[in-house]
């Protein structure tokens, strides 16, 4: 039996050590931080950036036509578009043309300050330089100024000078280029049905464009466009999941409002909630507030119009989660200055987007329910009968629960003050980080239905860990036995005690470490209930703005000047700032962070490129961790650090 050795380290720690990461050199070492990893939707995002960029052209009305081609090896792509064009011009600070220092510096690009773009998808000049530094060749050709220009490049550099070649009177953009085997594997390939779906999506959201696909593998050509957009979109996402709407007529809205909004909804006979919901061209696969803003408008739009006309069943309480069982929506909005969610853009941020859309979409859609009023009927039907399912299911979960209330509450922790309610549906749990704030949080909680465990300290990293030595820790032990499912091969899910499970951390540095950690326990050893939909980051406001009578909430420094700049100029402001948790009285942490109805949360998910993300960034090896703060360090405010 042989033992393996670890490797040797330095008995000394100096400056020698210290390695700084130059131009795109960060993307090659941690690719997976800039699009979300290197598998089969990793190699596909090097795509969407680039075709992205053509878009935006479209959106903002410079082009029309987008080619794309794959090459025959399914190992690389062309994408052509007839837009401006790339600007080529000499950088006199870079002594380069703009055309390089866009593909070879990170946050370069026209993007910034909306002159040469009212929107766009890409708002941090990282796509196309990310894209280069992950191709092993790519070839640029650029049409403008009365000329066609061309330059190579490859892995993050330059390979040839910017090429002046033949007069022409035509503009726009083609770039061709190949992933890097080296980074995404040797048998890493475009797939042909993501990419077709990908582009039918764009000319969807896109009826001025036709994008032409191009296949010489199977010498395929197929020219998308649809005239009418998303009022043709919706039909297809029906029929290829086999259902059936339970309405003649679908409800669309289109305004040029701030901001830009498209939406077409309806209900089927399905019992799942479908929402695709975009941000300018972009998918948002996570929501956002955009999402969060159409979800509430049209909850309160159904129960304005049930009320309006006597339609809610006497006896029967009528769910959010009924209203929108069944719906099927497409949502599009277009933002000045969109705040995504991470590089990959799978989520949008911005908090005064979902009041925006919520105010834009409720008024419309209960004026289209009053005046169509047989389909209204329809809908109310359908909401009804989904209500008394969810009812006699609660009854005999209900039963359940009480053959086996008393055996649930055994061995539970003794800092946990648990609800009152036996009922899992109806109860939540609140991780709480620190005794102060698990105070704070007792006084403030619905004792009938929310129940708090405080946290002491940070908690074990368990990405390494072994299940045994996992248990043996008494903060995981303690959620453990308070979660009430088990973990690892005594998991069973139905034994979950509680339906929503918060994790509420101090809004600071070290509350996001303890968040993580937390988050890896979750990730690593009990993924069932982040699939299951039934972890959530607590939202708790950093930053409290009074202004003579009223009092705002921000989450962060960015919303706290959002919010300044929105009173009047000689109102009289004062802003706090929260150390912790702890500092909050019950009252503003009900109000801020417990309230169902006035709280923001975010659903936990795990994408593709998790597993690869912990790992590099709660592993054993400290590098990635390192190189990750190190890049972030000159972004920290001083009050961040509490100096």
């Amino acid at each position: 039996m042989t033992t393996a050795r670890k490797r040797p380290t330095k008995t000394t720690y100096d400056a020698a050590d210290i390695r700084v990461l130059e131009g795109l050199e960060p993307v090659r070492l941690r690719p997976g931080m800039y699009i979300g990893g290197t598998d089969a939707h990793g190699y596909h995002h090097l795509l969407r950036e680039i075709l992205d960029n053509s878009i935006d052209e479209v959106i903002n009305g410079h082009a029309q036509h987008v080619r794309v081609a794959l090459d025959e090896d399914y190992r690389g792509v062309t994408i052509e578009d007839n837009g401006r064009g790339i600007p080529v011009g000499i950088m006199p600070k870079h002594k380069k043309s703009a055309l390089e220092v866009i593909l070879t510096t990170l946050h370069s690009g026209a993007k910034f300050d909306g002159d040469s773009y009212d929107v766009s998808g890409g708002l941090h000049g990282v796509g196309s330089s990310v894209v280069n530094a992950l191709s092993e060749e790519m070839n640029v050709s650029v049409r403008r100024d009365g000329f066609e220009w061309t330059q190579s490049f490859a892995r993050g550099k330059a390979t040839s000078r910017l090429k002046k070649l033949e007069k022409t009177r035509q503009t726009g953009t083609t770039v061709h280029f190949r992933p890097d085997p080296a980074i995404f594997g040797m048998t890493a390939r475009f797939d042909p049905k993501v990419v077709k779906d990908l582009l039918d999506a764009k000319a969807y959201l896109n009826p001025t464009v036709t994008i032409r696909y191009r296949d010489t593998r199977e010498n395929e050509d197929i020219d998308y466009h649809h005239a009418h957009g998303l009022v043709e979109y919706l039909p297809k996402l029906i029929a290829e999941r086999k259902r059936q709407l339970v309405q003649k007529e679908l409800f669309g809205l289109e305004s040029d409002e701030y901001p830009r909004t498209q939406l077409i909804l309806g209900w089927t006979d399905g019992t799942e909630e479908l929402v695709q919901s975009f941000a300018n061209g972009v998918r948002t696969g996570d929501g956002g507030t955009h999402e969060l803003g159409l979800k509430q408008a049209i909850v309160k739009a159904m129960r304005a119009y049930m009320s309006a006309k006597s339609r809610a069943p006497k006896g029967l309480t009528i769910a959010a989660e009924d209203i929108r069982e069944g719906l099927v929506a497409i949502l599009s909005v277009y933002v000045r200055e969109p705040q995504f969610q991470g590089q990959t853009k799978g989520r949008l941020n911005n908090p005064e987007v979902q009041g925006l859309v919520e105010n834009l979409v409720r008024p419309a859609l209960e004026k289209w329910l009053l005046h169509n009023g047989t389909i209204a009927d329809g809908i109310c039907e359908r909401i009804e009968l989904a209500a008394r399912a969810r009812q006699a299911s609660r009854v005999a979960a209900q039963e359940v629960t009480r053959k086996s209330a008393v055996s649930h509450r055994l061995n539970l922790p003794g800092k946990l003050a648990d609800c009152a309610s036996t009922n899992p549906r109806n109860s939540e749990l609140f991780i709480v980080e620190g005794d102060s704030a698990g105070g704070s949080a007792k006084k403030g909680r619905d004792r009938k239905t929310q129940a708090i465990l405080p946290l002491r300290g940070k908690v074990l990293n368990t990405m390494q860990a072994s299940l045994s030595k996992v248990l043996e820790n008494k903060e995981i032990g303690n959620i453990v036995s308070a979660i009430g499912c088990g973990i690892g091969s005594k998991f069973d899910k139905s034994k979950l005690r509680y339906e929503r499970i918060f994790l509420l951390m101090d809004a600071d540095s070290d509350g996001h470490h303890i968040a993580t950690l937390l988050l890896t326990f979750f990730a690593k050893h009990l993924p069932g209930l982040i699939e299951g939909g039934h972890i959530f980051l607590a939202q708790p406001p950093l930053y409290r703005v009074d202004a003579a009578k009223e009092t705002f909430w921000a989450l962060d420094e960015a919303e706290r000047d959002a919010v300044i700049a929105k009173l009047p100029k000689n109102a009289k402001v004062d802003v706090s700032r929260f150390k912790g948790l702890g500092e909050m009285d019950a009252d503003d942490l009900k109000a801020t962070t417990l309230d169902p109805k006035r709280r923001r949360t975010l659903r936990v998910m795990l994408d593709d490129g998790c597993e690869a993300t912990m790992q590099s960034l709660m592993g054993k090896d400290a590098a990635p961790r390192f190189q990750f703060i190190m890049q972030r360090a000159a972004m920290m405010k001083a009050e961040e650090l509490d100096v």
